[in-house]
């Protein structure tokens, strides 16, 4: 970029030269060698609009420049068949990293070491760490990006608002209390590494989506019956599994990892609340390689997830009391599809009566003088007065 600059002020300088929108030209350099052969075969005026500058003073402090730009329709055509060049090689080079099962690389946040697809990284990053650069298939050049991304880490820079900071720790408490575990959407250096940037001459991915929001507005109809709802994918609770359904993701944890969640909710006679603290619970002793079983704690999921099922621990409970807890009715996760899925049938009714649940039934307050004068509270407020 620096020698473009360099060349561009050149030809400025010392030839009076002057290219439109050069940030839209998709390969300067072929964009260049092409003009410059041009430019051998014919004058630079059947190209060029002249520009004069000065026109009032003596003819002797006049000056004219020469402007190539698309309304030239060779131009304009040289720079489209750029753009579609540009385009084929950026589909191929995406192509070939989504197909790639030799990435290699380490999580920014946890330094775990990741081996494979380039998809098993990014989604890491966006289920444990919350940091979401976008869908893999979205994403070309994607080892440039990364360190990218880990080079301003490492220079204490706040990936979203780009601030600088003392030291890591700051950094990290900064990026988790602001929320800013994402990328400046206002950065123009990160466009290189979506698809969409390259989809049409000049367009931005802000301007083409832009484009489609009005696109839908416009065709905008009330008949929905062709409408179809894509489901989001559930996570298994093990590995990194993913199914359209609970009944789909059921039978892959019971044939890959022994582990039975509607025999299971069967059994124990658990309501969907106590389903949602189940898998929270599970979710966490996954997320802390923490085997919950035997309480063993492991360097990595995989060592975890090795143990388990050769130690049958899948299916190995703790006791209820463990945890059938308030805290579990937070998620480990954000937007955890599996506790979408779970079953909230009227069947929990019943097996909560079983369950031998307290039933609250409300007080009779027809005889209401008398209720106020045999109620405990009269005893606890006047206990609470003596220590006062």
């Amino acid at each position: 970029m620096d020698e473009q600059d360099k060349l561009l002020k050149h030809m400025i300088i010392e030839h009076k030269l002057v290219i439109a929108d050069v940030k839209l030209v998709a390969d300067f350099q072929r964009y260049i060698l092409y003009w410059r052969k041009r430019f051998t075969e014919q004058p630079i005026t059947d190209f060029c609009s002249v520009i004069r500058i000065n026109s009032t003073a003596p003819l002797e402090e006049q000056d004219n420049y020469f402007l190539l730009c698309d309304v030239l329709p060779e131009d304009r055509l040289l720079r489209e068949e750029l753009q579609k060049q540009r385009l084929k090689e950026i589909l191929e080079q995406q192509q070939q990293e989504r197909n790639d099962n030799n990435f290699h690389g380490i999580c920014m946040f946890c330094n775990e070491e990741f081996l494979g697809n380039r998809s098993v990284l990014l989604n890491h990053m966006a289920r444990e760490h919350a940091f979401n650069i976008g869908l893999p298939d979205n994403i070309v050049n994607c080892n440039e990006f990364l360190c990218t991304l880990q080079k301003k880490l490492d220079n204490l820079q706040c990936l979203y608002c780009e601030k600088t900071f003392r030291d890591k720790n700051t950094l990290k408490d900064h990026m988790r209390k602001k929320q800013h575990r994402r990328i400046n959407p206002k950065n123009r250096e990160y466009d290189q590494f979506y698809v969409i940037n390259y989809l049409e001459l000049g367009k931005s991915w802000e301007e083409v989506q832009l484009e489609d929001d009005r696109e839908l507005l416009d065709h905008q109809e009330d008949d929905w019956s062709d409408w179809e709802e894509r489901p989001d994918s559930a996570v298994c609770l093990f590995c990194e599994k993913q199914a359209e359904t609970i009944e789909k993701l059921c039978v892959h944890m019971e044939d890959a990892h022994e582990f039975d969640l509607l025999k299971i909710k069967s059994e124990l006679g658990l309501n969907f609340y106590q389903q949602v603290k189940l898998v929270n619970f599970i979710r966490r002793q996954i997320h802390q390689c923490r085997c919950y079983g035997c309480h063993v704690k492991f360097k990595s999921k995989a060592e975890l997830r090795t143990h388990m099922e050769e130690a049958k621990h899948t299916s190995l409970l703790p006791e209820r009391k463990t945890w059938d807890q308030p805290e579990y009715y937070f998620p480990t996760y954000e937007n955890d599809t599996l506790l979408c899925t779970l079953s909230d049938s009227e069947s929990d009714l019943t097996a909560q009566e079983q369950n031998g649940n307290i039933t609250i039934i409300s007080e009779d307050t027809s005889k209401l003088h008398a209720l106020k004068q045999s109620s405990i509270l009269n005893q606890l407020l006047l206990q609470e007065g003596l220590k006062n």
